[in-house]
C-alpha cells in the first residue's frame, strides 16, 4: 500500500462539497498510517468530562476559525491541537464529501497520511484515548449495521461499527462508510 495508491483511490470520486446554509464550518483529519504493512485508522475517544460527546469515538477536528485559511489547515490545526501531530508530518491524501451534522455544522472530510513511527501527545481535556484500529477488520460487513433515528421530526439512516471495544457511530459512522467504499479497491 503507497500513499500513491490511496490517493487515487480516494481520487476516483468527486468530491461533494456543501454549502453553509447558516452553519458552522468544521473540518476532521481522517489519519491513516502504516503499521507492519497493514493500513491503520487512527479515532479518538473524547473525553468523558466534555459537555458534548463525551466519551464518543471520533475523528480530530473542529470548527475553522478565521486564522486558519481553509478547512484543510483546520483539520491540522485541531488534530495538532487534540492528539499532538505537527501538520508538516501530514500528508494530504484527498477529501471524503462533506457532511452535516445534527448540530449545525458543515464538516469537510480530509484524509491524510501520517508518518509510521510518530509519538502522540494527547490533550487530556478534550481526549481520552487514541484508537488505532487495521482499516480491513473495519471493512468486515459483520461489524456494520445502520439504524433509523428520529431527529427534528425526521428519519435519519445512522451507521454503526463494532469492532473490539469501540463503538464508531453517528456522523462519526457516516465518514467512515465514505472512507471504505472509497478504499474498497484496495482491501
Amino acid at each position: 500500500m503507497t500513499s500513491a495508491r490511496l490517493r487515487a483511490a480516494l481520487a476516483c470520486h468527486e468530491v461533494k462539497s456543501l454549502p453553509l446554509k447558516g452553519m458552522r464550518a468544521a473540518a476532521v483529519l481522517v489519519p491513516l498510517r502504516l503499521h507492519n504493512g497493514e493500513l491503520q485508522l487512527l479515532l479518538t475517544r473524547r473525553s468523558a468530562l466534555l459537555p458534548r460527546h463525551g466519551g464518543e469515538i471520533s475523528f480530530p477536528g473542529g470548527g475553522v476559525e478565521p486564522l486558519d485559511g481553509d478547512d484543510w489547515s483546520a483539520a491540522l490545526r485541531e488534530s495538532h491541537e487534540e492528539i499532538g501531530i505537527a501538520p508538516s508530518l501530514v500528508e494530504h491524501l484527498g477529501r471524503l464529501d462533506d457532511c452535516y451534522s445534527i448540530h449545525d455544522y458543515r464538516v469537510s472530510c480530509h484524509v491524510g497520511l501520517l508518518p509510521t513511527e510518530l509519538e502522540f501527545s494527547l490533550e487530556p481535556g478534550e481526549i481520552a484515548e487514541l484508537i488505532e484500529l487495521p482499516v480491513a477488520a473495519l471493512a468486515d460487513p459483520a461489524i456494520y449495521h445502520q439504524e433509523n433515528w428520529q431527529h427534528a421530526g425526521r428519519s435519519l439512516p445512522v451507521d454503526f461499527y463494532t469492532l473490539e471495544d469501540c463503538v464508531v457511530w453517528g456522523m462519526t459512522g457516516g465518514i467512515l462508510r465514505q472512507l471504505l467504499q472509497r478504499l474498497a479497491p484496495l482491501l
